[in-house]
Parts: structure tokens; C-alpha cells; sequence
């Protein structure tokens, strides 16, 4: 069952105004790897997307998918164009603000977790706070009510090894949310998950949606795009925006 209300980290939007930017404008982004043989992983892309707004992105394996996610979570820089987030252009942005732009708007949601076997599942979610550069005091309090959000407060000081898969990802969806991101980019979010554990993880998302929160999330599978409020599809680099 979704929650109702946010995360304790997870910052309302504010009313949408007609007459303010998207939260993320992509204006002719291209990605090229490489010179000899140059490879073009993303193609002349144009895309906003809204604060509060639920989208996913849809292509097979190699399509740029992740590419394009990257470059959305200032992990990477498009070869040409432009990337403005809330009106701000990135790429004017030297590694040192790009690196605290991360840490402070950006919250990331990876297909196999990443998370630290030596540690506790509470300490996990600090993690993300440490990064952050957040204050150190209030830090576990913040964590546990990061974990009482996703219904893991129980599992505060079990090791990762001992969780199942839904439950690691949930523990993953705490860190990313424990510094009040602005926006989550999920990267195949349900890939190693069962069908009954997909849905459980995505009606997560879809509280933390309700509540305000901007989601741009990866996947191959078109079942989980449906769940998002509008889908874009990219194949060969090139992104179609579908009605």
C-alpha cells in the first residue's frame, strides 16, 4: 500500500505557475563518445518536464537511455546543447556546483541498490546525509523517519544481506529521499524484482508522487512506464514524447 503523505525529506512543489520554466529543460542535447568512430548515444533531445510530474522513459537495452539519465543527474554533460534545471543553465555550472547540485536537488534510485553490505540499513540512509554535507546532528533521526516512510523502521539495524529485494530497493528509495530532493531519477527501479514486489515499489513511488514529488524513471518494461503520467519514448538517441 502507497503512503499518503511524503517522506519526511521530500519537498512539496510549489503551484505550478503558467509562467514559470519546467523544472528540467533539455534543449538540442546531444551525446557523442568518442572521435575516430564517434558513437552518438543521444540525438538532438528536447524535453521538459514539470515539478510534481511522473514520467518515464521507455527503450530497449542501448537506446540512451541511461545516457540521458546521467546527464539529467549532472553524472555527465551533453557533448552539445542545453540542460537548464529551475530556469538555471548546468552546464555554466563548474564541477565543484554541479557536485553540490547533486548532493542537494537530486535524489538516485539504481536497479541493483547499491548498498553497503558492512553496513546497517539506518546507516545506509546516513550515508546519503554525509554526502550531502547535512548537519550531523538530527542525521539518524532523519534516517529512521526516511525508513519509517518506506515501512522498513523495523529494519533499521538488519544488514542488507538479510533483506529481500523489495525490501534493499525500499531501503534505497529512504537514502534517496533523506536530503529533500527536488527531483528522483530512477534508473530500472524494478528490474530485479518479481511482479507482486514491482507493483509494491511502484505504488511507493506513487505516494511520493501524490505528495509532490518529481519522478523521471528508466525502464524497458511497458507495463512499469504505464504507471507514470506520460512516457517518452527514445530509441537510437532520438526521444518522441508520447500523448
Amino acid at each position: 500500500m502507497a503512503e499518503s503523505a511524503a517522506a519526511p525529506g521530500v519537498r512539496p512543489e510549489p503551484p505550478v505557475d503558467a509562467a514559470s520554466p519546467p523544472l528540467v529543460q533539455l534543449e538540442g542535447v546531444s551525446r557523442r563518445f568518442g572521435s575516430v568512430a564517434p558513437v552518438h548515444a543521444l540525438r538532438d533531445v528536447h524535453l521538459d518536464v514539470a515539478s510534481g510530474e511522473w514520467i518515464s522513459i521507455v527503450g530497449a537495452s542501448g537506446s540512451g537511455k541511461t545516457t540521458l539519465l546521467n546527464i539529467l543527474g549532472c553524472l555527465d554533460r551533453p557533448t552539445t546543447g542545453t540542460y537548464r534545471l529551475d530556469g538555471v543553465d548546468v552546464g555554466r555550472l563548474d564541477d565543484r556546483r554541479r557536485a553540490g547540485l547533486r548532493a542537494r536537488h537530486f535524489g538516485f534510485v539504481f536497479q541493483s541498490f547499491h548498498l553497503m553490505a558492512h553496513r546497517s540499513v539506518a546507516e545506509n540512509v546516513m550515508l546519503a546525509e554525509v554526502y550531502g554535507r547535512r548537519p550531523r546532528p538530527g542525521r539518524r533521526d532523519r534516517a529512521l523517519a526516511a525508513l519509517q516512510s518506506v515501512g522498513l523502521a523495523d529494519k533499521a539495524e538488519s544488514s542488507p544481506a538479510l533483506l529481500s529485494g523489495g525490501e534493499r530497493q525500499r531501503v534505497a528509495i529512504a537514502r534517496a529521499l533523506v536530503n529533500g530532493p527536488r527531483l528522483l531519477l530512477c534508473d530500472e527501479p524494478t528490474g530485479n524484482l518479481d511482479s507482486v514486489t514491482t507493483q509494491a515499489i511502484l505504488d511507493l513511488l506513487a505516494g511520493f508522487h501524490t505528495a509532490g514529488l518529481t519522478i523521471v524513471m528508466i525502464t524497458h518494461d511497458l507495463g512499469v512506464a504505464e504507471r507514470a503520467e506520460r512516457r517518452v519514448r527514445i530509441l537510437d538517441g532520438r526521444v518522441k514524447v508520447e500523448p
